[in-house]
Order: structure tokens, then sequence, then C-alpha cells
């Protein structure tokens, strides 16, 4: 009896062992049929697409992920699912998704190249448009640049955009598709200029009120919500230009497709009945025409 049962351990050890593969191979609807849970990946200040709200979530696209939530309800009979909130960092929004740590990563990222090595996208939710904010007493020399203000012909063009940004001080979220081009246009122009990265759209605004930036580039959206909400911006202003435009989804896991067809499916769905355009409305204040356009490509008929 006594050699025998490590024996029977050691077997069961081995079982277990065997089932974890098993488990973490497993596809986001079978994880979530399992354990009946579906998570909510979401970075918790990125208003007023996700934000913390308690134990929950709240946001515009907090709303879409719930109504994808609604149909793996569905899909899986499971009307007793219970839906969880997993807050992350810009650092590990897509190792949590890749690592199926979350379900689907419901605040929306531009799906770069480098992202889609480890995760996949949904049709896109939003498009992002890159805006900057400066001081009110900004020089004129800047603003003329960042406004597009400067002659686009002759050898004298490179130089004038120089004048204006030489010695000057950019900020932006660190890791993100807006310190990359910040980056990739100091070189195409030669810029002789500083950039300093934070860790949030509150942080850059905060150097930029207090002299300690000279300007901050980041989504419009968000920027125009927290200037909008903080009386300690009051000293800033939001230029009219948008120096890019970028199509942003959400992540899902790379190597399943039945889960985005799913995801996708919701979406299309939510296009056509104008059930996206009611959350834009609530969340974003309001849809533009150019908005309403998008959204017929974007849905998948």
């Amino acid at each position: 009896m006594n050699v025998k049962l490590p024996e029977a351990n050691n077997l069961l050890l081995v079982c277990l062992l065997t089932l974890v593969p098993v488990l973490a191979d497993a596809n986001t609807l079978e994880r979530v049929r399992a354990s009946n849970t579906f998570t909510l990946g979401y970075l918790p200040d990125y208003a007023p697409f996700s934000v913390q709200a308690g134990d929950k979530a709240s946001g515009y696209a907090i709303a879409l992920c719930l109504k994808i939530a609604d149909k793996v309800k569905i899909e899986l009979g499971l009307p007793g699912l219970q839906i969880r909130y997993q807050p992350v960092t810009a650092t590990d929004e897509m190792s949590a998704v890749s690592s199926g740590m979350v379900d689907i990563l419901c605040t929306p990222t531009p799906p770069t190249l480098e992202r889609r090595k480890t995760v996949s996208y949904s049709v896109p939710i939003y498009t992002a448009g890159l805006s900057a904010v400066v001081r009110q007493d900004a020089p004129e020399a800047l603003l003329n640049v960042l406004n597009g203000k400067v002659a686009h012909t002759g050898p004298t063009w490179r130089a004038t955009i120089n004048r204006g940004l030489v010695n000057q001080t950019f900020a932006a979220t660190a890791g993100g598709v807006t310190e990359a081009w910040i980056r990739q246009q100091m070189r195409l122009l030669g810029v002789v200029a500083t950039l300093v990265t934070v860790e949030n759209t509150d942080a850059g605004l905060k150097l930029v009120a207090e002299g300690k930036a000279d300007v901050f580039f980041a989504e419009r959206m968000m920027l125009m919500n927290l200037l909008g909400t903080d009386d300690s911006t009051a000293n800033l202003v939001l230029l009219e230009r948008i120096f890019e435009y970028a199509p942003t989804a959400m992540a899902v896991d790379r190597d399943d497709e039945n889960f985005r067809l799913l995801v996708d499916t919701t979406l299309s769905e939510m296009y056509r009945s104008g059930e996206i355009e009611q959350a834009y409305n609530h969340y974003l204040g309001g849809i533009s025409d150019t908005a309403k356009k998008l959204f017929k490509v974007y849905a998948i008929p």
C-alpha cells in the first residue's frame, strides 16, 4: 500500500499537468463556457472610451463590449454569464489579450503590424485623430508651423519649419503610435528638439500647463474630453489641425477566428442598426458626417 500510493499520486499529477496546456490553448468561447465568465480588458484612464467606475467600467468602448457580451450569452446559451472588468496598462494590454488574461481588449487601439504579431483585431470602432495642445502664450513661429501656415514649396520650407520647432519640447504618451510618429517627423525634418514621454493624457497636459513642455500630441477626442473637465488646463489651447488619422479597433486572440467573427458580426449589426451611432452620440458628443460615411465602410456585409 505504501508503495502504490505515491505512484497513484504521481499519475494524478501527470494527468493534471497534461490538462494545463489544453486549458491554455482553449479558444475564447471554450474558455468563457468553462468559466461562465467573460473578461473585458480596458485602460482605466482612457475617457471617454473606457474609464474606471468602481469595480466596473464605463465609456463608449465598454458599451460596445457589453453588446458583444450579450451576443456571447446567446451563442453559448449562458443567460447567467458573469462579466468581469479587468483594468490593464498601456504596457501590458497586448500581452493581456495574447495570454488569455482578458477575452477582449475593449479600449480601441490602432492595429499596427507590430501588434498584429501577437493579437488580432475587430473591425474598426473609431477613427482616431492626432491633435496638439499648446499654451495660450505659445510663440507665433511655433503656432504657424503646427497650424500648417508655412510655405510648402521652395528650398526654404524645411528651414522655416525648423525655425518654428527648434529647441521646443514635445510630449507624447510613452510607447504609443504617437511617440513613433513624432520621432519619425523629427528625423525626416531634421528638427533639433526634445521629446519627453508621459504615462497618460493627464500627465501630458499637466506638463504643458506647467511650462515643462511646449506641445503635447494625443488623440483629439481624449484631449477635448479632458480640456472640458479639468480647470487646471484653462491656459491651454487645442489646435484645430488634425495631423494624422487612424482607424482603431478592439484586440482579440490572434488564433481565434470564431470569436473574431462573433465580435465583427455584433459590431457590423450595430453599425447597420444605428446602435453604434447612438453610443457615439452619447459618449463622444455627436457624430460627424465623415464618421457616418466611415461607419458604412467599416461594417461587414
